[in-house]
């Protein structure tokens, strides 16, 4: 993992479906590394601020995150993406006062609870749950125009980072 972490982003591609095949491989072959366990672990041998998270998925990625040093501390991925989406809004609205109107705001918090469960966001999921019931793709473009494609790389770069 710590190979794959230590790529470019854009050579880089998690998805979903690698970290549930991880998450799989463990309980079939080393259901005692279940991610639940691994937390209260650390938590018997340093200070852990947080609770495991509900999701085992969630727990897997900050336990790997932890585990190659890319995070000091264990920590809940989704609370690394809110802290990573809180930077990039405030270094996004620097020197220009509220870039991001209201409904661009919605879509770009939309995408944010989505790369928390999915870890990464595709164009293809705007037409999708919950996006396809605000407009799709066709809004979002008709939101963001050209820059839409940019917005979800720097999001997806961003916000796992």
């Amino acid at each position: 993992m710590s190979i794959f972490y230590d790529q470019p982003y854009n050579r880089r591609d998690i998805t979903f479906k690698m970290i549930k095949e991880v998450m799989d491989k463990l309980k079939l072959e080393k259901p005692l590394l279940a991610p639940a366990n691994v937390w209260n672990a650390y938590t018997s041998i340093e200070e852990v601020k947080s609770d495991c998270p509900k999701d085992e998925l969630t727990a897997l990625v900050s336990l790997i995150r932890k585990v190659c040093g890319i995070d000091e501390e264990l920590k809940p991925f989704d609370k690394t993406i809110d802290e990573n989406f809180k930077r990039w809004i405030f270094a996004q609205n620097a020197g220009q006062h509220n870039r991001f109107s209201t409904e661009q705001m919605e879509w770009l918090r939309m995408i944010k609870d989505h790369i928390v469960s999915s870890y990464h966001i595709e164009l293809d999921d705007l037409d999708y749950n919950p996006f396809d019931s605000k407009g799709g793709r066709g809004k979002m473009y008709q939101l963001f125009g050209n820059e839409m494609d940019s917005i979800i790389n720097e999001l997806n770069e961003a916000l796992a980072a």
